[in-house]
């Protein structure tokens, strides 16, 4: 059930969402390398907005409204990007927030989080460039006998071309263009490349 602020700023389109994004400062550009290793010249740093919980709260109220039809028990994301999604999502929606974490390479509910055979899954992502991420929590939730019944996302990079086994909702589709390393035209110019999380970035 939405709660009563959150019916206030329902039904956003594309360019409202996009709107939001811009406004906090998401648009990044430069020389960048995504957790999937594909380089872009566009990185999407999704913590601008969710430092607002203003903003946060608005995106959520959105990604609410598309799949409260899903009627899920508990809503989990990825850390790190995931976590302050699923919170927020689960406050607006009534359910639990958990969030899963890579123990040596392997995404994981940890924590003493858990679910219960037949608990309704709505997984939860900031941004999706290959999908890997979101399917890795599938895979942690699998052995668990929980029903996994969507995922939504703040950003799908792919522009609808990743296809998951799942339902999607993704509040925007981009068409941001990403390469290989070995076909990487900045690679090519050498410019600079930084890798988000890494160190400290210089954007332009």
């Amino acid at each position: 059930m939405l709660d009563n602020k959150a019916r206030e700023v329902l039904a956003l389109d594309a360019k409202a969402v996009q709107g939001v994004l811009q406004e906090a400062g998401v648009y990044k550009h430069g020389h960048f390398q995504f957790t999937s290793g594909l380089h872009s010249d566009i990185y999407l740093e999704k913590f601008q907005v969710m430092q607002y919980p203003k903003y946060t709260e608005i995106l959520c109220a959105e990604m609410a409204r598309r799949t409260q039809h899903l009627k899920p028990d508990v809503i989990i994301g990825p850390a790190v990007g995931g976590i302050i999604l699923a919170y927020e999502l689960g406050r607006q929606l009534g359910c639990r927030a958990l969030f899963t974490e890579r123990v040596e390479g392997t995404m994981q509910l940890r924590r003493g989080f858990s679910v219960a055979p037949g608990e309704r899954v709505l997984l939860v992502e900031d941004i999706v460039t290959t999908g890997g991420s979101a399917l890795e929590v599938v895979e942690a939730v699998k052995p668990l006998k929980a029903v996994v019944v969507g995922l939504t996302c703040l950003v799908d990079r792919s522009d609808g071309q990743v296809e998951f086994p799942i339902e999607f909702y993704p509040l925007l589709s981009l068409d941001i263009k990403s390469w290989d390393p070995k076909d990487c035209p900045l690679c090519e110019r050498n410019i600079p490349l930084v890798i988000p999380g890494s160190r400290q970035l210089q954007y332009t």
